[in-house]
């Protein structure tokens, strides 16, 4: 075991080794991570990324864009064989065709690699010609993140404080009451033990569907090819201690193997080797659902963040050998559901969210922003008069039933901590005021030669996480 472990060790040294070697006097490459909590749009922000950098008319923000010093930019094959290629393609046609319609959501990890031919800018730009500078982009769910917090803790630990959050939370009502009618300290029996883990899945499903963000283990969520294994088949449980052969000796013992085999391999095989991150964050959805799903989410940003900290986590400490990601971004998706009047609030409550994240995480080691955007615009903006009053709306057609429809969901707060208070307060509802948010599906886009789908603040977003590299 010992051994093993240094040899994994002394591999991943030298690997990273003849990677900084090769990008140093090569073509660079810069692995950039996509992940998002429920909804948060992963799939259109990477398809729209790519598009607008493909064809470049709507990325000013990007200097190397702007300054002319992108000469070409392609897609290749990705590095890793292993890993299901991004379906850009599939997604841009999904998005761009006669009838448009939002891509499928993301159930598991992909890639794609997109390539620069750059002029360098300074000094360097009469000395040297052109470099190619690759962008690895990965994209995986957010809740694979959450599942970092498991590593930390045993399964009474997590049984316990998961089981304190199903009392207060909707949708948690049909597992509890299953799990009553269980005697976890009787010898396993396989249906039972089903029968109770999906259950507990639903739940969680309901959960998230309802607006919570810390819903993990969040294999349970995605499980891919793991449904129906043993590694997914356990559940939270009554703090005891349990007999060998009982039930809940088995959930213990389950719960350490996904940790082991699951949770583990995912970051050392492809967390711990990502430069630059994005956190996509549907905070327009969580405050429709109200204080308690804001609340949730509030802590749901600090266990992510604590995923790029490995000092305090032994098992980050060992894969990362040195290595951390240089910089966060947490961006606050579907601005183009507000008017342009709304969107520095709603910026001053992501970065209020990112501010806290950041304490309770006790995060150190990289430069974070926090933004509102829209990687593809679905509304266009108007002012209606009603009653007497001038109304700030956005227009566009409604997800399922293509209707035209203008909305105003209610004012933003100057002061953040008028959203984040309540939730802390324990209230179930907004008491000064109620913010409805509708679903938008894309509308039909004429584009022009060099330009990419309509976006929110990409471009901006697009410098921060590397526009560096591309200098």
């Amino acid at each position: 075991m010992i051994i093993g472990t240094i040899a994994d060790g002394l591999t991943r040294s030298v690997e990273s080794t003849v990677n900084t070697v090769s990008e140093a006097f090569f073509e660079p490459v810069v692995r950039l991570g996509v992940t998002g909590l429920s909804r948060a749009g992963k799939t259109v922000f990477i398809t729209s990324l790519v598009a607008n950098l493909l064809n470049r008319n709507r990325m000013p923000a990007l200097r190397a864009a702007a300054e002319g010093r992108i000469q070409a930019v392609w897609l290749q094959p990705q590095p890793d064989d292993t890993v299901p290629r991004f379906d850009y393609e599939a997604h841009l046609s999904a998005l761009t065709s006669d009838t448009p319609y939002w891509p499928e959501s993301t159930i598991g990890i992909s890639e794609l690699r997109l390539s620069f031919r750059v002029n360098p800018s300074g000094l360097l730009s009469g000395l040297t010609g052109p470099r190619t500078v690759h962008l690895d982009i990965v994209d995986y769910p957010g809740e694979w993140l959450l599942d970092l917090g498991l590593l930390d803790k045993n399964f009474a630990t997590w049984s316990a404080e998961t089981l304190a959050r199903f009392n207060d939370r909707s949708g948690a009502a049909s597992f509890l009451a299953k799990l009553s009618e269980v005697d976890p300290t009787t010898k396993l029996d396989e249906a039972v033990a089903k029968a109770l883990s999906q259950t507990f899945a639903e739940a969680l499903q309901a959960m998230r569907k309802a607006g919570f963000s810390d819903c993990s283990p969040g294999r349970f969520l995605l499980p891919g090819d793991l449904a129906g294994s043993p590694v997914l088949t356990f559940a939270p449980l009554p703090a005891q201690t349990y007999a060998r052969g009982s039930m809940g000796r088995e959930f213990e013992r389950r719960f350490e193997a996904y940790k082991r085999k699951v949770v583990k391999p995912f970051f050392r095989t492809h967390f711990a080797r990502i430069d630059r991150q994005v956190v996509l964050v549907d905070l327009l959805g969580a405050i429709h659902a109200g204080p308690k799903a804001v609340e949730d989410m509030r802590g749901a940003m600090a266990d992510i963040l604590g995923a790029f900290r490995p000092g305090r986590n032994a098992f980050l400490s060992q894969i990362f050998l040195g290595k951390r990601v240089e910089k966060v971004l947490f961006a606050a998706t579907k601005a183009d559901h507000l008017h342009q009047v709304q969107h520095p609030q709603l910026t001053a409550i992501a970065e209020a969210f990112l501010s806290d994240a950041i304490t309770r995480a006790e995060f150190a080691g990289a430069k974070t922003s926090a933004i509102s955007m829209a990687a593809f615009r679905a509304t266009t903006e108007d002012q209606v008069t009603q009653n007497g009053r001038s109304l700030d709306v956005v227009r566009g057609l409604l997800a399922g039933t293509g209707k035209a429809a203008a909305l105003y969901p209610g004012r933003l707060p100057e002061n953040p901590n008028r959203l984040l208070r309540p939730g802390q307060d324990g209230q179930e509802n907004w008491l000064e005021a109620d913010y409805q948010f509708m679903s938008f599906a894309p509308q039909a886009l004429d584009l022009k030669p060099g330009e990419g789908p309509p976006h929110i603040r990409l471009d901006r977003a697009a410098e921060f996480l590397f526009g560096d590299r591309l200098s």
